[in-house]
């Protein structure tokens, strides 16, 4: 491959990294691109004309547009760290999260980093989707009033919240103008700067069962979807069976509207196939939670 190719073929790399897939060629240009890969004697000399389109550029150039992915179709990759046991693996994650530069970098991201929270040896996971201003604060996961929702139904499953494992798909609070205690749902590329951690924790923890609270958890484990239309049944995060169901803060929403038991009957049935399948004993009394009278 000449000089000028391979040049030709990294800048195409750049423009098209940056979602531009048009580029304007000076008069003449065209012969010259035409005229790459024959002898010199072999091309003529060019003549003016318009400027051209990308289209136009010959099939080598265009190779490496073609057989480039996209940036966002990569995925993303798990994390390699220290340690000679999950709690020692875990532990480096943590410290290797609150330096994390691709997170970091994004000016649309809070500094305070809020890790993860539980059982290392957990059968079960719920992720969210960010931390909150509480979260921010006590730098832990569901520590606010639906962290507070969270743990009763934990409580209603006849576990105990230190026993499951707690995280979140963006590790930072995302930054709004003005903030004070409000909060907004993590962009997709907010999401994709900390998918690595959650990864690496799913990898690290191997649950029998991960439950994701709310459409941008799910979408963020690469469940596309909204929740009414992904509950009720089992997907799959790493080969682990994953459990879409509605965020505690819907449920505290719904309350506040009137229309709470049939948003608690809908997670609570989620829940037991969520029992069922970890093995977990169920009363009656369970099996009767928001029943309709």
């Amino acid at each position: 491959m000449s000089a000028a190719t391979s040049l030709l073929k990294q800048h195409l790399q750049q423009r098209q990294m940056l979602g531009k897939t048009h580029v304007a060629l000076r008069p003449g240009t065209m012969e010259k691109l035409s005229g790459l890969g024959r002898p010199p004697a072999a091309r003529t000399v060019p003549e003016p004309e318009p400027q051209r389109s990308i289209a136009a550029v010959p099939a080598a150039a265009l190779r490496v547009l073609r057989d480039t992915p996209p940036p966002e179709t990569k995925k993303a990759e798990l994390l390699e760290v220290a340690g000679a046991t999950i709690e020692e693996k875990l532990a480096a994650l943590h410290t290797m999260a609150e330096t994390w530069e691709p997170a970091r970098a994004m000016m649309s991201l809070r500094k305070t980093m809020v890790f993860a929270l539980g059982n290392p040896q957990a059968s079960l996971m719920f992720v969210g989707e960010a931390p909150g201003a509480e979260e921010e604060k006590l730098r832990e996961p569901f520590v606010g009033p639906a962290g507070q929702k969270l743990t009763a139904i934990i409580k209603a499953m006849g576990l105990d919240r230190p026993k499951v494992y707690i995280s979140n798909i963006c590790k930072f609070r995302p930054a709004m103008e003005n903030q004070g205690s409000g909060n907004r749902k993590p962009t997709a590329e907010e999401m994709r700067a900390c998918l690595p951690f959650v990864l690496t924790e799913i990898d690290l923890i191997r649950p029998k069962v991960i439950v994701a609270l709310g459409a941008t958890a799910a979408e963020g484990l690469g469940i596309p979807g909204t929740v009414g239309g992904l509950r009720g049944k089992f997907h799959s995060t790493s080969g682990i069976p994953t459990m879409v169901t509605y965020h505690p803060s819907y449920l505290l929403r719904e309350e506040q509207t009137g229309d709470g038991i049939r948003a608690k009957r809908a997670v609570w049935e989620d829940m037991l196939k969520v029992m069922e399948k970890l093995g977990l004993p169920i009363s009656e009394k369970q099996r009767g939670y928001f029943q309709a009278k």
